[in-house]
């Protein structure tokens, strides 16, 4: 016992907590990014946002530090993605990286029905996670499964679209930009659409534009970011967490702020106007993010999630 207690990590020297937005590359997982955003930024505590498939590329926002305590309230926001769909063709894992299952001979399809085919898929449907997917059964993966030939039944969920455009067409590929909620796939939007066209199709590329309150113009390239670390610019990349969650906010006096480390309510100060169930970001007198609250009944402030104070 006492030789394993021995080999307990060393204490993280203290660092900034926020959120740092990264322009995922093409061949990497969304965990290979969380591992590099360790190296880069000294720290075990990281966390991202929402999977991205390994082809994928795009916004992969990840949470440092104490930030990570924030991730529920910020994951589960609309998706934007521009995607490429080659019709004619299907493939086994629903993108360009599987075996081909099969072809279409005949005429395809012309962009006004594309288009047309397109609209039918927007509002709130049901979409079938595909099985090369990280979806669990019984505490499998579905990425296992179908690596080792099995095909299982997937229950369908509700998923919404809320804009599909087409950017361009030129066959047998288009270009699609797409808002949607979380949780939906885009490889399914393209197999489904080949199927509603009868000639088939798979996705042939897709970039993440948007996740939740993230943008493409905030991701950072890994070029940008291992510059900004030789000049030792690394922390400036971050975004606070109060910008982030876009909520009012409320500074609080050196008082209020040691009753609120004890887990105590507060006034809401100018925030008391808000309506019940308001979301707040809560910082002290030197602007330092300190917790998420919320607008009770009685105009108070009740804290929903306190940060642990970083060592000094």
């Amino acid at each position: 016992m006492a030789r394993r207690n021995q080999r307990k990590r060393r204490p993280e020297p203290p660092g900034p907590s926020g959120f740092l937005i990264v322009d995922k590359p093409s061949g990497m997982t969304s965990h290979d990014v969380v591992d590099a955003a360790r190296r880069w930024l000294g720290t075990r505590r990281v966390g991202h946002l929402g999977t991205l498939d390994p082809q994928a590329t795009g916004v992969l926002p990840l949470a440092i530090r104490a930030a990570t305590k924030l991730i529920p309230f910020i994951e589960g926001g609309a998706k934007g993605y521009d995607g490429t769909v080659v019709l004619g063709s299907e493939t086994d894992t629903l993108d360009l990286e599987g075996a081909v299952l099969s072809t279409f001979d005949g005429k395809l399809p012309s962009e006004s029905e594309v288009e047309a085919e397109l609209k039918t898929f927007l509002g709130d449907i049901q979409q079938v996670p595909p099985m090369y997917s990280a979806v669990k059964m019984n505490g499998v993966p579905l990425h296992k499964l179908a690596r080792a030939g099995e095909v299982v039944a997937r229950e369908p969920k509700w998923i919404t679209f809320n804009e599909i455009e087409i950017t361009r067409f030129d066959s047998p590929e288009l270009d699609v930009r797409v808002l949607c909620s979380a949780g939906t796939y885009i490889r399914v939007l393209a197999a489904d659409l080949g199927t509603k066209l009868g000639c088939g199709a798979h996705l042939g590329g897709l970039r993440r534009t948007r996740s939740g309150p993230f943008v493409l113009e905030q991701a950072r390239t890994f070029g940008t970011i291992e510059a900004a670390i030789e000049d030792g610019t690394v922390n400036d990349c971050l975004i606070q967490p109060e910008i982030a969650l876009g909520f009012p906010v409320l500074a609080l006096n050196a008082e209020q702020t040691a009753r609120l480390g004890n887990g105590g309510d507060l006034p809401a100060g100018e925030l008391h106007t808000q309506k019940p169930g308001t979301r707040v970001s809560v910082v002290d007198d030197e602007g330092s993010f300190l917790a998420v609250g919320e607008i009770r009944a009685d105009h108070r402030l009740w804290p929903l999630r306190v940060l642990p104070p970083e060592p000094k």
